[in-house]
C-alpha cells in the first residue's frame, strides 16, 4: 500500500497510524502542500478534493482519512477495530462523526491558528474544542476506549479512537490546555502504548511554543 500524506496533518497521520498499529507494509509519500502539489493534475487525479491522505491500495485509490480507516479494517477484517453489529459500528461512527464535525472545527481549527497562520477565531474554535473535550472526557468515564459499550466491559480500541487522536494530543499547539481531562489524557497514554504506535509529528507553537 502507498499513502500520500502530510506530516503535519493530523488527518494524514490518523491513517498513517492504523496503518502501523495494524502493521501493514506501506509505503510514505510526502506532499508537498506548501509547494502546491495537492493542486497538481497528477494529485487531482487521486484525489479531486486536493486533501490528503490519499491511500493507493494496488490501484484501489481511497481518498479522506475517515474512509481509509473503515477500509483498513473492513480489507483486513479486523472485526475488533471496527465492530460488525449494529450497535458497535454505529458508536464507532457516532464518533467518526466527531472527528469529521466537532473535532475538525474545534481543536483542529485552534491548531490551524497557530502553525498555519488560518483565519479561525481563536476565542470562538478553542470554545468548541473544550466543549467536545468535555463530551470525550464524560463519556471516558469508566471506560477505556471512546466506543465501549458500557462503563466496566473490558473492550479493546477501536478506529473511532485512531480517528479522535491525533488532533486530541496535538490539541495544545493550539492553545487548548488538556489540564482539565485527566481521563483524555489517561486515554491518550493508552493509545501511544498501543504496539505498533507511531507519534503525530510536534511543533513548537501554543502551549507547547
Amino acid at each position: 500500500m502507498k499513502l500520500y500524506h502530510f506530516p503535519l496533518s493530523g488527518h494524514a497521520h490518523r491513517a498513517r497510524l492504523l496503518l502501523s498499529l495494524l502493521n501493514v507494509p506501506h509505503e510514505l509519500v510526502d506532499v508537498d502542500l506548501a509547494g502546491g502539489a495537492h493542486k497538481s493534475a497528477a494529485f487531482l487525479a487521486l484525489n479531486a478534493f486536493g486533501q490528503v491522505p490519499v491511500l493507493d491500495d494496488d490501484g484501489t485509490i481511497v481518498g479522506d482519512s475517515n474512509a481509509i480507516l473503515v477500509y483498513l479494517a473492513k480489507k483486513l477484517g479486523r472485526t475488533d477495530w471496527l465492530p460488525e453489529d449494529a450497535a458497535g459500528a454505529a458508536r464507532v461512527q457516532r464518533w467518526l462523526s466527531v472527528a469529521a464535525g466537532e473535532l475538525a472545527y474545534g481543536p483542529a481549527a485552534a491548531r490551524l491558528i497557530t502553525v498555519f497562520n488560518s483565519s479561525h477565531r481563536a476565542e470562538e474554535v478553542i470554545a468548541r474544542a473544550h466543549t467536545i473535550f468535555a463530551r470525550m472526557e464524560q463519556t471516558l468515564e469508566g471506560r477505556d476506549w471512546i466506543a465501549a459499550a458500557a462503563t466496566g466491559v473490558a473492550t479493546t480500541p477501536t478506529i473511532a479512537d485512531v480517528a479522535l487522536y491525533s488532533y486530541t494530543a496535538r490539541a495544545p499547539e493550539g492553545r487548548v490546555d488538556l489540564a482539565p481531562y485527566p481521563r483524555i489524557r489517561a486515554w491518550l497514554a493508552r493509545v501511544e502504548a498501543l504496539p505498533g504506535f507511531v507519534p503525530f509529528q510536534k511543533t513548537p507553537a501554543g502551549l507547547d511554543a
